[in-house]
C-alpha cells in the first residue's frame, strides 16, 4: 500500500470520527426559542392567574383554579426543561408536554362533559379557548420539536 493511499485512508476516518462529533445544534435555538418563550408566557399567565383565583376565590370553583395553577407548574417546568442542556432534560421536557398534552384533553373533554364542574373556566378547560387554543396546539409542537431534537446529548 502507497504512502499516498495510507494517507487518504487516515485523513477520511479523522474527518469521518470529526464529522460525528460536531456539537449539534441546540434545542434552544431557531423554533425552539419560539417555542421556549411561548412556553415561559404561558407558564407566567397560567400561574398567576391559579394564584389569584385560588387567593381570592378558591371557594367558588377549587377545581378550575387548582387546575390552572397546576397548569402554570407543569409549563414553568416545561420552560425551564426546554432550555436547559443538561443531562435528563430532554426526558423531563418530553414528560412535562406530554402531560401538558393529556391534561389538556382531559380538561378539555370533562369541562364539556361535566360544565357544572367548570363553571368557571382554567387554562384548559375548552381545551384551551380562553388561550387562543395555544395550550392545545402547542404541547403538538412541543413533543414533535423534542422529537425531531432527540440524540444521546440531550438524554
Amino acid at each position: 500500500m502507497g504512502e499516498k493511499q495510507r494517507n487518504s485512508r487516515i485523513m477520511q476516518a479523522a474527518e469521518a470520527r470529526s464529522a460525528n462529533k460536531a456539537p449539534k445544534p441546540s434545542r434552544s435555538t431557531g423554533l425552539g426559542r419560539v417555542i421556549i418563550a411561548v412556553y415561559g408566557i404561558l407558564a407566567l399567565a397560567a400561574t398567576v392567574r391559579g394564584v389569584y383565583q385560588i387567593m381570592s376565590k378558591f371557594d367558588e370553583a377549587p377545581i378550575a383554579y387548582s387546575l390552572s395553577l397546576v397548569s402554570g407548574l407543569i409549563y414553568i417546568l416545561a420552560t425551564f426543561s426546554l432550555s436547559s442542556a443538561k443531562r435528563g432534560a430532554w426526558l423531563v421536557s418530553l414528560y412535562a408536554v406530554a402531560i401538558e398534552l393529556v391534561g389538556v384533553i382531559v380538561v378539555g373533554i370533562l369541562s364539556l362533559t361535566h360544565p357544572e364542574e367548570f363553571a368557571h373556566p382554567s387554562v384548559w378547560s375548552g381545551f384551551g379557548e380562553g388561550y387562543g387554543y395555544i395550550p392545545l396546539v402547542l404541547p403538538i409542537i412541543g413533543l414533535w420539536w423534542l422529537y425531531r431534537n432527540r440524540n444521546e446529548r440531550h438524554v
